[in-house]
């Protein structure tokens, strides 16, 4: 199967696993998508994950996080930047996700950042997704 976007694809793979409430999900490995992994454990939308190799091919299990009610603690995920449609933004004009209280990873020259680190360090980039 051949996937036109593969961080969409994993966005959504990430979405459904979280909303049927499950424990983990395995996404197809690469190097953006690892980038994205961190900043979602970093600001703490996931337990954990981990790099297997399995006959050959590396893949991303991801450890879903939930909170005291067994709600998902990631409520919403979305692509900005699709393939038909690039969205860039300078450090002066980074949106914000849900008044601050969501996160938006942004793709820069010196790397897979958060939007508000991209704007503290004054560097704009491509717009990949936002979380809430």
């Amino acid at each position: 199967m051949s996937v036109s976007d593969p961080i969409s694809d994993m966005l959504t793979k990430v979405r459904n696993a979280s909303m049927a409430r499950h424990e983990k999900v395995d996404i197809p490995a690469s190097k953006i998508k690892l980038e994205i992994v961190k900043i979602l454990k970093a600001e703490g939308y996931i337990k954990n994950f981990k790099k297997l190799v399995q006959e050959g091919k590396t893949t991303i299990r991801i450890f879903l996080k939930y909170d005291e009610a067994n709600d998902p603690v990631i409520h919403g995920i979305e692509k900005i930047s699709k393939p038909g449609r690039r969205v860039y933004s300078g450090y002066k004009t980074m949106p914000r996700v849900h008044n601050g209280y969501g996160t938006l990873i942004v793709s820069t020259s010196s790397g897979m950042t958060t939007g508000k680190k991209a704007a503290e360090l004054q560097v704009g980039g491509e717009l990949i997704c936002s979380i809430w």
